[in-house]
């Protein structure tokens, strides 16, 4: 069974950083990709990166990719966001989600078909 829990959230005023955490279990194929996902009040989710399980190859969206940056830890099937200069607007349930693939190298969307609970992320002061 598949399974991906996320933590790191909280309260954190504009400015701060977090780094959330995600760990992956029972996905037992290579080549796979994990993107996180955030989903603020009365909004549509949308995508904020995708990395390659593979050759570890990023993508972050435009709107965060001065602020945000993900990497992974493969040895601890972790990937992780890390997220500075944090703005109300980021206050957000941020999901990761596994992307199945296959995915061989390069940079690119996340398509996932597994997805996290979720952790909140609150900016404010």
């Amino acid at each position: 069974q598949v399974e991906l829990v996320e933590s790191g959230g909280g309260l954190v005023q504009p400015g701060g950083s977090l780094t959330l955490s995600c760990v992956v279990s029972g996905f037992n194929l290579d080549y796979y990709a994990v993107g996180w996902f955030r989903q603020a009040p009365g909004k549509e989710r949308e995508g904020v990166s995708c990395i390659n399980s593979n050759d570890g190859s990023t993508y972050v969206e435009n709107s965060v990719k001065d602020r945000f940056t993900v990497s992974r830890d493969n040895a601890k099937n972790t990937v992780y966001l890390q997220m500075n200069n944090l703005k109300p607007e980021d206050t957000s349930v941020y999901y990761c989600a596994l992307d199945p693939g296959p995915y061989y190298s390069g940079s690119h969307h996340c398509f996932p078909t597994y997805w996290g609970q979720g952790t909140q992320v609150t900016v404010s002061s």
